[in-house]
């Protein structure tokens, strides 16, 4: 035994109290941190695609962020499409 940390007596035990009476504040910060953080706007889907190992190396050898980047270049490339007149995409 501790002499820094004795046991807890059952006359502390009983008074003890949730944390969310005591603080709920915090308690309910901590709740809403945990998770995943809320959706954009517009969120996005997940898709299964296949890719080029060349070009995946390419993007992931930049860093962080290589799926960003596949959806910005994706993003650019569906605005050209939308630009061009429905006959002439190929």
């Amino acid at each position: 035994m501790d002499d820094e940390n004795p046991p807890i007596t059952a006359a502390q035990w009983k008074r003890f109290r949730p944390s969310s009476e005591v603080v709920p504040h915090i308690v309910e910060a901590y709740r809403r941190s945990l998770g995943r953080p809320p959706a954009d706007e517009e969120p996005k889907i997940a898709v299964s695609i296949r890719l080029n190992r060349d070009a995946v190396a390419t993007l992931k050898a930049a860093g962080p962020g290589w799926q960003t980047r596949i959806n910005e270049l994706v993003v650019k490339a569906a605005e050209k499409l939308k630009a061009k007149p429905a006959g002439a995409r190929k």
